[in-house]
């Protein structure tokens, strides 16, 4: 009997999300609609002419969020990851405990440095922009990899940011190859279209001969496989993933259930901030499938969950609320 549903490894990231009008990003020299890594001074300026009141300051990153809502379901999660012994570090410990997530930090051993954070900037039209300093994640290695917790796991799920240096993605690569020995399965999202256009050979190394499991958006597939439709993109998927996700926006989701394709319907919302979408359809899904639900009952738990998540402000939901959503699945 495995102790976790799922191990993530991931940027350990504080998101400080916030509301902004468009032209904010003009004022500001932002580009809209994109994750943009920048450096300290850069984020620090930023952070001076947001409304910090209005604020919502929340622990993060792609797989942090993807662990937290497996462990918000019911499940049992594990995160890996790197913080520093700063103010912000010990935030996000403690916002991971409660979230019910164990992980990887102590508080007598954390390092000096800066804890990364992303600056969530959302608009009217519920698009999320973000801009990112990785601060010590940015020295996430191997080293920080649990085999023990990798072990004693369903599945391991490895965040697509981390392929940006070269020791987050030999970390990708050695917890990929413990998972693969120990008959542990693996999950990999793609994070980011950036990620995949500016990163496609990298993940090629990760990914090896396949993953038994891949998250990805329309966008990021048609990158990935050089393919200008998604009928084609999809084909192209199945050489590198036993199973796989394509996620549709409002128009729900695709899936290879390793045999044959499901279509997963969305669920009518009003859409007021995107932010944390695709990290809750994976943990969602995550929770599903390694605690008893076929492909397509994962698959439409996670659409409620995403399309509850999309209708307020914030990657999170509330503890009642995936109750009430797994009451609607299993009436």
């Amino acid at each position: 009997m495995k102790k976790y549903d799922v191990t993530g490894i991931g940027n350990a990231l504080v998101d400080i999300e916030f509301k902004v009008t468009d032209q904010f990003f003009t004022d500001n020299e932002v580009e809209k609609g994109l994750m943009t890594l920048v450096d300290e001074d850069r984020q620090n300026a930023l952070m001076k002419v947001i409304n910090a009141e209005e604020a919502k300051k929340q622990c993060g990153g792609s797989a942090a969020n993807t662990v937290i809502a497996v462990s918000q379901f019911g499940g049992k999660s594990y995160y890996s990851c790197r913080v520093a012994n700063d103010e912000m570090g010990h935030f996000f410990m403690n916002d991971m405990k409660e979230a019910g997530v164990d992980h990887n930090l102590n508080e007598d051993f954390l390092e000096d440095g800066v804890t990364g954070k992303c600056l969530v900037m959302v608009t009217e039209d519920a698009e999320r922009t973000m801009n990112t300093f990785l601060g010590i994640t940015s020295t996430y290695s191997t080293k920080d990899v649990n085999e023990a917790a990798i072990l004693n796991s369903k599945y391991l799920y490895i965040e697509g940011y981390l392929i940006t240096s070269d020791n987050g993605k030999q970390a990708m690569i050695d917890a990929k190859k413990i998972a693969e020995e120990n008959g542990v399965k693996v999950a990999l999202t793609f994070s980011d279209p950036a990620m995949v256009k500016y990163f496609r050979k990298p993940f090629d190394d990760v990914i090896g001969a396949s993953v038994d499991m891949l998250f990805s958006n329309e966008e990021e597939a048609m990158i990935f496989t050089g393919k200008d439709n998604i009928l084609e993109a999809r084909e192209e998927l199945k050489k590198v993933a036993k199973h796989f996700v394509i996620t549709q926006g409002k128009n729900g989701a695709m899936i290879f259930d390793g045999d044959t394709f499901i279509d997963i319907e969305p669920y009518e919302t009003t859409a007021v901030d995107t932010n944390g979408a695709g990290d809750m359809f994976a943990g969602a899904f995550m929770y599903g499938i390694t605690n008893g639900h076929s492909y397509a009952s994962s698959g439409k738990l996670a659409s409620m969950a995403s399309s509850k998540i999309v209708s307020q402000f914030g990657p999170r939901l509330e503890w009642h609320q995936t109750k009430d959503i797994l009451n609607r699945l299993n009436p």
